[in-house]
């Protein structure tokens, strides 16, 4: 494998005891982990290793790179036939065992097994209640924890074990350190470095200094704070799935497109038939599609739900899918334009009052409180609600989070509940 570590890698590999990593963001954390995971299952022979995250496609993101390494290096040591690898299990030749598992909520999935070392993804994301559920499979092989992440606060357990210099051996880098410090090769070039700065350089300068310190410099920063709790979110996740979609509902679709630079378009549909209740009846991501693809989602959705109104964000990439919808007779009068800066437009562009972000995520933090709201039971749903942070500055209240996108097309769909023919909740 043609990879050159950084320094600050390597001291981790080396390190046998419990390892805390709280770093700013793509410095190259979750493949010194597969690394790590890795080697340790080849050199110790009959060894359970779990991996975890918050997110169920993060987990299996990194026992996906720990299978790739293992095949580029260590291919004879991994088991064929029978006992080939999975998408979550991969068994070697020694006896050692790589698992990765879905936790939920509350890691209820996975209690009874017992395991050698623990890898968890973005820890500080995770849900209190799965680390009672994983922390005693520990216990009777004094195993040992790797966790890293990026910030979210400076509460929960992932904090805690950073704080705890006892029994933790806590790494700390900023991207910025590791931009500057990373050694030019081959395969990191002088004007990667020079690009990557620049790039961080119009971070810093797009950035609160807050944000930028957590999410760049790997800060716990007390002055930031979530947007929706955990406890009023697990509160509202009651719902599955419905088998059956009766077109004569009132449904909204809330759609939040990918940025350039990410991947991941949310389409979230919310059922207001229910005058004291909505319901919240789909959760849809698709990777790296084109517009049009996404147009042509939302009318096939449209043919299945009969939507009532379309909320979707009409700035960047968002508005080449806004005229095409405006321009389609089966969407052009129900679709409308939410986008953080303007009131809803509709297609004769009436309304123009500003309407800020806090607004619309105002909406949904009221609807969950007063108990307004029923969300479905999925733990990304969880982690983007969670990830939702803001800050109060001199221009006002700002909103960030590294993993908003089914946030921001919840609190689209659930602006719904501003739709005065039905006459309900109108604040």
């Amino acid at each position: 494998m043609d990879l050159e570590l950084d320094e600050w890698q390597k001291e981790i590999l080396d390190e046998p005891g419990d390892v805390c990593l709280v770093s700013g963001r793509q410095i190259g954390k979750s493949t010194v982990m597969a690394i790590d995971a890795a080697e340790y299952a080849v050199h110790n022979g009959n060894k359970q290793v779990l991996m975890i995250s918050s997110v169920e496609r993060q987990a299996y993101e990194l026992y996906q790179k720990t299978l790739n390494y293992l095949f580029l290096k260590y291919k004879k040591f991994i088991k064929q036939g029978a006992d080939r690898p999975t998408l979550s299990k991969v068994k070697l030749k020694n006896g050692s065992v790589i698992l990765c598992l879905p936790t939920g909520l509350d890691g209820h999935g996975i209690r009874g097994y017992t395991i050698d070392r623990l890898y968890a993804d973005e820890a500080h994301f995770i849900p209190e209640d799965v680390w009672n559920a994983v922390t005693p499979m520990l216990i009777m092989t004094g195993g040992k924890q790797r966790l890293f992440s990026t910030p979210h606060g400076n509460s929960g357990y992932f904090y805690n074990c950073c704080m705890d210099t006892r029994n933790f051996i806590t790494f700390h880098r900023s991207t910025e350190e590791v931009i500057r410090e990373r050694k030019i090769s081959a395969t990191w070039t002088e004007m990667q470095r020079d690009d990557a700065l620049k790039k961080l350089e119009y971070e810093r300068n797009n950035k609160t200094s807050l944000v930028f310190a957590q999410e760049y410099l790997g800060r716990f920063m007390n002055e930031l704070r979530q947007v929706f709790s955990d406890e009023a979110i697990k509160r509202c996740m009651q719902l599955k799935r419905p088998g059956i979609v009766n077109r004569e509902n009132r449904f909204y679709l809330g759609v939040d497109i990918a940025r350039m630079g990410e991947d991941e378009t949310t389409f979230e549909i919310i059922d207001r038939t229910n005058k004291e209740m909505l319901v919240h009846v789909e959760n849809q991501i698709t990777k790296r599609t084109l517009l049009t693809d996404t147009f042509n989602r939302i009318l096939q959705l449209d043919r299945i739900y009969d939507f009532k109104q379309i909320f979707i964000d009409d700035g960047g990439m968002g508005v080449g899918v806004f005229d095409m919808l405006l321009a389609n007779e089966q969407t052009r009068r129900k679709t409308v334009a939410i986008n953080n800066s303007t009131r809803p437009l509709d297609k004769d562009e009436l309304r123009k009052k500003r309407l800020l972000k806090e607004d619309i995520y105002n909406n949904l933090v009221m609807l969950m409180e007063q108990d307004k709201i029923r969300l479905l039971d999925d733990p990304e749903i969880f982690q983007s609600l969670k990830s939702v942070q803001f800050e109060i500055t001199d221009k006002g209240v700002k909103y960030f989070g590294n993993y908003t996108h089914i946030a921001d097309g919840l609190v689209r769909a659930a602006w719904s509940s501003k739709d005065k023919s039905l006459n309900i909740y109108i604040y």
